[in-house]
């Protein structure tokens, strides 16, 4: 079992910023990529960003390329979003997930088969 816990989610003005973080613990070799995922009420997870740990290889969404960054800690097990220049629209309950190196670029939800419980962000104007 691979095992993912966020944290630092919060409350920030419109314009601010906040680093989300993940740590994976268990089986970790078996997923060499993860991601961030946002869900937005009665919405599908949307995803956001995506890592392969070993190579460092980034894939973005659109929605947030240019304002937020993936990354990984010291060892592989830790993985951050960066969020920058935050708005109201990016309200939402924020997720790290583990998939397959091969579905990394996918940034699909039903491609990432391991999650965590989610942190929430909330952006006021």
């Amino acid at each position: 079992q691979l095992h993912l816990v966020e944290s630092g989610g919060g409350s920030v003005q419109a314009g601010g910023s906040l680093r989300l973080s993940c740590v994976a613990s268990g089986k970790t070799y078996t997923r060499d990529c993860v991601g961030w995922f946002r869900q937005f009420q009665g919405k599908e997870r949307e995803g956001l960003a995506s890592i392969y740990k070993r190579e460092g290889t980034t894939y973005y969404a659109d929605s947030v390329k240019g304002r937020f960054t993936i990354s990984t800690g010291d060892t592989e097990n830790t993985m951050y979003l960066d969020m920058n220049n935050l708005q109201p629209e990016d309200t939402a309950m924020y997720y790290c997930a583990a998939a397959p190196l091969w579905w990394c670029a996918s940034l699909s939800q039903s491609r990432f088969d391991y999650w965590g419980q989610g942190t929430q962000v909330t952006v006021f104007s």
